[in-house]
């Protein structure tokens, strides 16, 4: 009994520490792939970049490190995650200490690809911490590791005061060498994770990049990177985007737009865990339901124009408007956001069950789609702007998406249901109302 209880004292160990490490290198990751988010508008300044140029520098690094989480998650499952999130994490230090003598708009190009590598440690990561953690506390594991989006925040909060005091080169350079320091000490206090180690002691082979790709195959792995596509991708679309539209609807200062568009993005990578949490509790796909039917209720409302009415009453005409104020828009954002973060967890909690021997791939292909959401949905954003000339149409958009989303993920679990419960096939009229014909 004392051996047992040893054994399983040294595995919650592990545990703790592989989420310790790959959470805290996660967030100072994301951190350097923001990066842009800062010094981009130094940039711009200083090479005279139109809004176009600028777009696609600042957008760049979140392309790259969506495409490679595919890629990175497969390279995870057959060499380790501690190897190759070291690997992530040295390249994308170089890239951006690299990035600090850039003179030229290609050259920042150039520099901004290496710099999207860091971008890509979030499907490492998945694998590597799904890896220790049980079944039963997969959803809490992956939502902790999740909360690294916070890396974002602390690029924003920190970086301008560098880049005021010592210019943007300075915030690339200790970004740099910050990366560079939690690459080391990730890989000195990480161990490797227990499949491998047990893969090594049998001397088995581990599956090849065509046979982790097989899962793929499958249509619920799309269907699960729409929901990412949506929880994730719009939530960072959101992140980007609310700064700009507070201040084109409410006609808010621009550092008090850009506070409210942090006190959006913060939470929402914070209550990230407690989705992780539900998951495992109630079950991850209850979650989803939540995340998807108070998301539709909120983009609906979020969607309506202001308008205003005339009604032609008996005594003449009535008029009232329509609007959503600062205050109930700001609600309604942070209770849409609030359900984001709990869907992005319960997402991820899906992928360990129905996947549990490709998670690096699965994993990497949703995280893959989701991060495109990010870099994808502002531009949609601004072209429905143009085309409809109504600032609502970015909720109008995300409303039929998460419509869909909803209704897939309904007729998905209603199929399955039937699948294994043979009676559901049968007439869909009430058994009372069976009953009474019987007896007539």
């Amino acid at each position: 009994m004392a051996s047992f209880a040893t054994s399983d004292q040294r595995q919650n160990d592990g545990l703790v520490r592989a989420v310790g490490l790959s959470t805290f290198s996660f967030t100072i990751c994301f951190a350097v792939w923001t990066i842009f988010s800062i010094i981009g508008v130094r940039i711009k300044q200083d090479l005279g970049l139109n809004d176009t140029e600028f777009g696609f520098l600042v957008g760049l690094p979140i392309l790259v490190g969506s495409l490679i989480r595919l890629v990175l998650g497969i390279w995870a499952e057959q060499f380790g995650g501690r190897r190759v999130l070291l690997l992530v994490m040295v390249a994308g230090a170089v890239s951006t200490w690299l990035l600090s003598y850039a003179t030229t708009y290609p050259a920042f190009l150039l520099a901004a690809l290496g710099v999207g590598i860091s971008g890509g440690s979030f499907a490492v990561g998945i694998a590597y911490v799904a890896d220790f953690a049980p079944a039963a506390r997969k959803g809490t594991v992956l939502g902790i590791f999740g909360m690294g989006n916070v890396g974002a925040a602390v690029t924003k909060f920190v970086a301008p005061f560098v880049m005021v005091a010592f210019g943007w080169t300075m915030v690339a350079q200790v970004w740099a060498v910050g990366l560079l320091v939690t690459a080391v000490l990730f890989f000195v206090l990480s161990e490797d994770e227990p499949s491998l180690k047990a893969r090594r002691a049998s001397g088995a082979r581990g599956q090849s990049f065509t046979e982790q790709l097989k899962p793929l195959a499958s249509l619920q792995v799309w269907r699960f990177s729409l929901y990412y596509f949506f929880v994730f991708g719009a939530f960072v679309a959101l992140a980007l985007w609310l700064p700009r539209y507070y201040v084109g609807v409410y006609d808010l200062d621009i550092r008090v737009a850009g506070m409210l568009g942090a006190a959006y993005s913060i939470p929402g990578s914070m209550f990230r865990v407690v989705g992780g949490v539900l998951s495992d509790k109630v079950g991850a796909r209850r979650v989803m339901y939540w995340t998807f039917i108070v998301s539709v209720i909120c983009t609906f409302f979020l969607s309506y124009p202001a308008t205003e009415y005339v009604v032609h009453g008996i005594k003449g005409d009535i008029q009232f408007s329509f609007e959503i104020g600062l205050v109930p828009f700001t609600i309604l954002t942070f209770i849409l956001g609030f359900f984001m973060s709990l869907g992005k967890a319960a997402v991820y909690k899906h992928i360990p069950v129905y996947f549990p021997n490709n998670v690096g791939s699965v994993g990497g292909v949703v995280g893959m789609i989701g991060g495109l959401g990010g870099f994808v949905l502002p531009f949609a954003f601004g072209f429905m702007n143009d085309v409809t000339g109504v600032w609502t149409s970015c909720f109008m958009l995300l409303f039929l998406l998460v419509t869909i989303a909803l209704v897939w993920m309904h007729f998905a679990i209603r199929r399955m249901e039937r699948r294994q419960i043979p009676s559901l096939r049968g007439p869909q009229y009430l058994p009372e109302l069976a009953e009474n014909m019987k007896k007539n």
